[in-house]
């Protein structure tokens, strides 16, 4: 179409969400971040190893049902997938929880991704795939590294004038993010040849919905727990890094992997469906945990007023 998302998207908007993180983010956040180091395990563990465990054990339920054994092969694969590169960075910023986390993760995971999805995809599915790792890897640095460490460059050199003049990264990032969803829509219902009866795409629209709502409300519930000591901050960081899966980068791999498969329509569904429910979904929260932090906060404050 006219938008062009294989590039727009792609190259372009995931560029502009990392520049305006680093543009906007104060080097020592970052690098606070880089050192916590039980934020980063939790994240990384549940992405490639909680994560796709608890879709086997899922499927593994329902493979005697009615379900369409191609969109079970989906949703095993949709397990095997990376965090996003961008959403969950744009989500994280949204609720002003803790940024410089969720970037680390989003990009050290898309990088993980590379080597650790192809592995758990012959173990689960048993489909072996020689990934393109040189391209991916350059073009997650174009599109990720380059532009945040350009950022923080341009943040550290004019740090002054930034702060007397300030400009609308909120108001950028839900720009992005809105063309993101629109052009992900228009890619889902563009597969015409996905041999899908209506039940069938109805009843994977309703599992994913509650299969991400279950895994949001884990992950609070794990995270706010107090012997773990995670921040307000930090949980609503690892609630969309955790939860949310790379389209981006999931696309081109499943499309390798079942490359001459028949069934490839059907199998990436469970993903297309996939990645704009995590999106809406995120969006729907962001004024819910808002409120949660505040209520958080004022109680912190209260209890060390009283001590």
């Amino acid at each position: 179409g006219i938008l062009r998302p294989e590039i727009t998207v792609k190259f372009f908007a995931v560029a502009i969400i990392f520049f305006n993180s680093g543009i906007s983010l104060r080097s020592e956040d970052l690098r606070r971040a880089l050192v916590q180091f039980k934020v980063h395990f939790f994240i990384q563990g549940w992405t490639f190893i909680v994560f796709p465990s608890l879709i086997y054990l899922l499927v593994s339920l329902m493979k005697d049902g009615p379900f369409d054994k191609l969109l079970l092969q989906g949703l095993l694969v949709l397990g095997c997938m990376p965090p996003p590169v961008s959403s969950a960075v744009i989500l994280t910023k949204a609720v002003s929880g803790n940024e410089a986390a969720a970037i680390f993760n989003s990009a050290v995971g898309s990088f993980l991704g590379i080597f650790i999805t192809p592995s758990l995809i012959l173990l689960i599915v048993g489909s072996a795939v020689d990934v393109p790792v040189t391209s991916i890897f350059l073009q997650l640095s174009l599109t990720v590294v380059l532009p945040l460490c350009l950022g923080q460059a341009i943040r550290r050199r004019h740090r002054m004038w930034l702060e007397r003049n300030p400009i609308p990264f909120g108001t950028i990032g839900s720009a992005i993010l809105l063309l993101i969803i629109y052009t992900t829509f228009c890619d889902t219902f563009l597969q015409t040849d996905t041999h899908l009866d209506f039940l069938s795409l109805i009843s994977i629209v309703f599992l994913i919905v509650i299969l991400q709502c279950a895994l949001l409300g884990l992950i609070f519930f794990i995270t706010t727990q107090p012997w773990l000591d995670f921040h307000p901050t930090d949980t609503t960081a690892m609630m969309f890094c955790s939860s949310h899966k790379s389209l981006t980068l999931g696309i081109p791999i499943i499309k390798i992997v079942f490359s001459g498969d028949p069934g490839l329509s059907v199998i990436t569904v469970p993903l297309l469906v996939y990645h704009p429910t995590q999106i809406l979904l995120g969006g729907i929260m962001v004024p819910l945990l808002k409120e949660w932090m505040y209520s958080v906060g004022r109680n912190r404050y209260t209890m060390a007023k009283h001590v």
